[in-house]
């Protein structure tokens, strides 16, 4: 029973000690990571879409870039 139970705790312990040898990005792949298309802001209608959508909730008059008051309900 004992022995069972030894040898399940050594493979969980194996198995997540294992499962994290692999974080990070790797060197070849940064090339990857660094094109336009990765890049948060790569879509100009996804910018105009959000930058209505925080127009209208925060009714602010510049969108993202400026703080700003309101309820949004007008």
């Amino acid at each position: 029973m004992f022995k069972k139970a030894r040898i399940t705790v050594v493979i969980m312990l194996f198995t997540q000690l294992v499962g994290c040898a692999n974080l990070g990005v790797q060197s070849w792949e940064r090339d990857l990571l660094a094109k336009k298309e990765m890049t948060l802001d790569a879509e100009g209608i996804d910018l105009g879409l959000d930058d209505h959508i925080y127009f209208s909730k925060e009714a602010t008059s510049g969108g993202r870039a400026f703080a700003g008051e309101g309820c949004g309900c007008n």
